[in-house]
């Protein structure tokens, strides 16, 4: 006679082995991280620096002097516009062994770079002023951004009227294209800031020159260097 037992037979089911898979992925995670960590940058080759960064300069001053050197084949002016580049390495040559070409090179240079500090004397107090105080900006804005777009070139012959051939002449010159231009970088860089991060300087009591030094010359840093490059480019 067949046995009519409904009893449910005990089943053995494996335990599941999510915890040793979970370890094993975050171990494998670990040693990925730890392989990022561990990549070493070589060398460059001294080859491809050489190629890379050294070839191409030393082609394009070849190439400027293989064109130098043709229009003066050419005649295409006199030589005292355009002398040729063996009478420029002549007069180098000549001015070293008189002692005088560091003396020569030193007259522009500190031109350029005292014109250059007087210039970011007075633009960086007038970017201040002209970026912080609304009247002040709507009267001395559109000047700057307009002597900013005029060539310094153009100011050589009113300042040579005014000044003669000496150097107060090169120093107005410097100032006239070098001022504007710092104001307007820090102006632009003022205008870039979060207006966050100026309550929070208020909110500190970091106001006036203090805020200026701590909050507003900090944040405004791109912009400002960006003016300062254009100007020491004038200068």
């Amino acid at each position: 006679m067949a046995s009519t037992d409904t009893t449910p037979q005990p089943t053995h089911t494996t335990p599941q082995t999510t915890d040793t898979t979970g370890q094993h992925d975050l171990g494998g995670l670990g040693a990925g991280l730890d392989a990022l960590d561990a990549v070493e940058v070589g060398r460059t080759p001294v080859r491809e620096v050489l190629t890379k960064k050294v070839l191409p300069p030393f082609i394009a001053v070849l190439l400027v002097l293989g064109v130098w050197q043709a229009l003066v084949s050419l005649k295409v002016t006199d030589e005292t516009k355009l002398p040729a580049p063996s009478a420029v390495w002549d007069s180098l040559t000549e001015l070293w062994l008189q002692g005088t070409l560091f003396e020569v090179i030193w007259t522009s240079v500190s031109r350029g770079l005292f014109g250059f500090l007087f210039a970011l004397a007075i633009g960086t107090p007038l970017g201040l002023l002209v970026s912080r105080v609304k009247a002040v900006r709507a009267a001395i804005g559109p000047i700057l951004q307009g002597l900013q777009s005029l060539p310094s070139v153009a100011w050589v012959p009113p300042a040579v009227l005014w000044f003669g051939l000496d150097d107060a002449m090169m120093y107005t010159v410097i100032l006239l294209g070098a001022v504007p231009s710092i104001a307007n970088g820090l102006v632009s860089g003022v205008d870039q800031i979060p207006p966050l991060y100026l309550r929070a300087g208020r909110t500190l009591g970091a106001t006036g020159l203090l805020g200026a030094r701590h909050v507003v010359m900090p944040a405004a840093l791109p912009g400002y260097l960006a003016g300062l490059k254009q100007g020491w480019a004038f200068s």
